[in-house]
């Protein structure tokens, strides 16, 4: 799969987090289309690093795109605001306080919520918490998002178009 990355200066300024990010996707098979920032601004805009990738997986020139930021919140919503970008944020593994869905299924993995975001909301983009995730977080969830194929229901594909209809 054809991956967009990018991150803004904290990704960056992470000893190797950046390196160790793109690496792990290649490693996993994937080809990396690289849109961040070659040297370290501490003044940079995520916005500026966010849009180009978000771009590419909205027009299709790559599948899916893994994003980073310092809390991944602002990185999230600047990739949102690309027509057909779904991006969800995670910076934490947590455990549901009701860990039972609505087909009644109980879950207790930590990263459960990732695996929602792709089968329910077939998110096309991940940004992660460079400040929140350590490196080993960072890789499952990578390899947990990528893995997770989107639900055939039709109630999940029906919300999809309705959500890129209307953005």
């Amino acid at each position: 799969m054809k991956i967009a990355v990018t991150t803004d200066h904290t990704g960056l300024a992470y000893a190797g987090m950046y390196d160790t990010f793109k690496q792990y996707i290649q490693e996993l098979g994937h080809e990396c289309v690289d849109f961040g920032p070659k040297t370290l601004d501490m003044d940079d805009d995520y916005p500026d690093l966010m849009f180009p990738a978000a771009q590419a997986v909205a027009s299709g020139d790559c599948e899916a795109g893994i994003i980073m930021g310092g809390s991944s919140q602002g990185e999230g919503m600047a990739a949102n605001r690309v027509k057909g970008v779904r991006c969800t944020v995670f910076y934490s593994p947590a455990i549901a306080k009701q860990p039972i869905d609505a087909e009644g299924n109980q879950s207790t993995d930590p990263y459960e919520i990732l695996r929602l975001s792709r089968q329910h909301n077939h998110a096309n983009m991940l940004s992660l918490s460079a400040r929140f995730l350590s490196v080993d977080e960072m890789k499952q969830a990578i390899k947990i998002w990528l893995e997770t194929p989107y639900s055939d229901v039709e109630r999940h594909a029906r919300r999809v178009r309705k959500l890129d209809e209307e953005a």
